[in-house]
């Protein structure tokens, strides 16, 4: 086989499996919250599916921010961030197999040139804040073909930032709600 068949096959793969774990995680958002009974390994896996759907919405931000009053804000951050950022992933592969999805949208338009010029420092800005362009970010990393270590470290980076904000503001604020 070919290198191109053989990208081809990996690239139809990828966006099979993007498409499969949308819908899964999509499908069972409603009970997403009954894993944080498991602690950290729960918070993980909810922050790996919230950020493992592409363009659906999850919650995972507000499961932190919850947590973080019950566990020890850091250890929800580190939590969560790893999780979002294998969740994250499933962008990275929608754009290494199927870029042309997204490549004609406005906003994957503002997105890519900066994972082109900035590569990981884009990708951990763009996953420190909340905002729905991230999975473009995803998608423009996989479609510049960033190593996908590359994307994770910074990803990672950015993500434990974002869930440290939201876990220590939760630690801070539910308390004041019930006191």
């Amino acid at each position: 086989m070919d290198t191109k068949t053989r990208t081809t096959i990996l690239r139809i793969l990828a966006v099979l499996a993007v498409i499969g774990i949308s819908v899964y995680v999509f499908s069972i958002r409603e009970r997403v919250d009954d894993f944080a009974v498991y602690g950290y390994p729960g918070i993980f896996l909810i922050a790996l599916l919230a950020n493992a759907t592409v363009f659906l919405p999850a919650p995972g931000i507000a499961i932190v921010f919850a947590m973080g009053s019950v566990f020890h804000p850091l250890g929800v951050a580190l939590a969560a961030g790893a999780g979002g950022a294998l969740g994250e992933l499933s962008g990275y592969l929608a754009g290494f197999g199927g870029q042309a999805v997204v490549e004609n949208t406005a906003a994957y338009a503002r997105v890519q040139p900066k994972v082109q010029r900035w590569g990981g420092w884009a990708v951990l800005a763009l996953a420190a804040i909340p905002n729905p362009f991230f999975d473009l970010a995803g998608v423009a990393a996989g479609a510049s073909k960033m190593p996908v270590w590359k994307f994770l470290i910074y990803c990672w980076i950015g993500q434990t930032i974002k869930m440290a904000t939201f876990a220590f503001a939760g630690s801070a604020s539910i308390p004041l709600l019930f006191e």
